[in-house]
């Protein structure tokens, strides 16, 4: 399920998918005639390579429109495409696949995927007689922070915080990441504090030492998976500018702006969040003005700091595992 947020925590589910829908065209002969395939389902090309815009394309024909739903499954992932229409054929225009997913699981590299067309208003199902492989996944376009593939720990230029005993790693698992094979794991208990571990992220780790984000707040989202395992974790995000250019963020005379996740159900969901929504919280959790210059400047963004919390009357333990957190333009992130 895919989350945008306004402010705190607000969420909205979506499924994606493409309609072919042209009613007014459906005579009383074809809603009621005896239903033919002309066509059985093919598709263009069986090795894909989305990073090229490379677009495999599906087809099919029947003697009248029909409503139909095409599922792309990826074997590995776990990751679903429907694309869904009202129409007498499959083509290029209402049947194409772009390497996104309807899912909350991307599509991988190397993975072979099964399509399968059902013509739900005549109860029929075709299977594609051969096997679609993903030679490179889609590129989404943005600022990608992190995807942690291929690394064993966080990246060295990322600083960190963690309670006594609590360590957070990146763990390897082809099915239990949302992209790729690789996720963050942060998980721990801590009986004192709601504080179990944090990440500090600054620029300085990224080209030219600067996130490097439009200077427009409506133009800038922030994007995570995140999958809520166990306890009642609270994962909050802070946003720091470097108000005056200098370098360093100061908490005392900058702008810190954040949003806070909880309550999310089990299982990888995309958190999503523009950043002229972020607000300034105190430790309660209380909306108030900022220190800095009362704007939001995700140009002059100098940190993005996420603590993962727990209410330590209630047993302090607290699992979230992350995955692929990017920063994107104008829209939410379209895996």
């Amino acid at each position: 399920m895919k989350y945008v947020l306004s402010i705190l925590v607000l969420a909205i589910g979506f499924v994606s998918c493409e309609r072919d829908v042209d009613a007014n065209r459906i005579s009383v002969s074809d809603l009621y005639g005896e239903f033919e395939i002309k066509d059985t389902l093919n598709v263009n090309r069986t090795s894909i390579d989305f990073e090229q815009g490379e677009k495999p394309v599906f087809t099919a024909e029947f003697n009248k429109p029909v409503l139909w739903n095409l599922t792309i499954k990826g074997e590995k992932s776990g990751a679903v495409k429907n694309i869904s229409g009202l129409s007498r054929e499959l083509n290029s225009e209402n049947a194409a696949w772009d390497g996104s997913t309807s899912t909350s699981h991307f599509f991988r590299k190397g993975e072979d995927c099964t399509a399968e067309l059902n013509i739900s208003s005549e109860d029929t199902t075709l299977l594609l007689s051969e096997t679609l492989t993903v030679k490179t996944a889609k590129t989404n376009s943005g600022l990608l922070i992190s995807d942690f593939e291929g690394q064993k720990k966080i990246n060295n230029d990322w600083d960190w915080f963690f309670q006594e005993g609590v360590g957070f790693s990146v763990l390897r698992h082809r099915t239990k990441a949302a992209q790729g094979e690789y996720y963050y794991k942060m998980i721990g208990q801590c009986s004192w504090d709601w504080l179990i571990g944090m990440l500090n992220i600054p620029s300085s780790a990224y080209p030219d030492e600067k996130f490097g984000l439009s200077d427009d707040p409506n133009e800038v989202y922030f994007n995570v998976m995140l999958n809520f395992t166990q306890g009642q974790p609270r994962l909050l995000i802070r946003f720091n500018e470097d108000d005056n250019n200098d370098g360093v963020f100061d908490p005392a005379k900058e702008d810190s702006y954040s949003i806070t996740i909880q309550g999310l159900e089990p299982g990888w969901q995309q958190i999503s969040v523009k950043y002229s929504d972020l607000v300034v919280v105190d430790e309660n959790g209380k909306v108030i003005t900022p220190n800095g210059n009362n704007v939001h400047n995700p140009n002059l963004l100098n940190l993005v700091d996420i603590l993962l919390l727990a209410d330590p009357d209630i047993g302090g333990v607290s699992q979230v595992n992350m995955d692929y957190m990017i920063f994107t333009d104008n829209e939410p992130l379209k895996p």
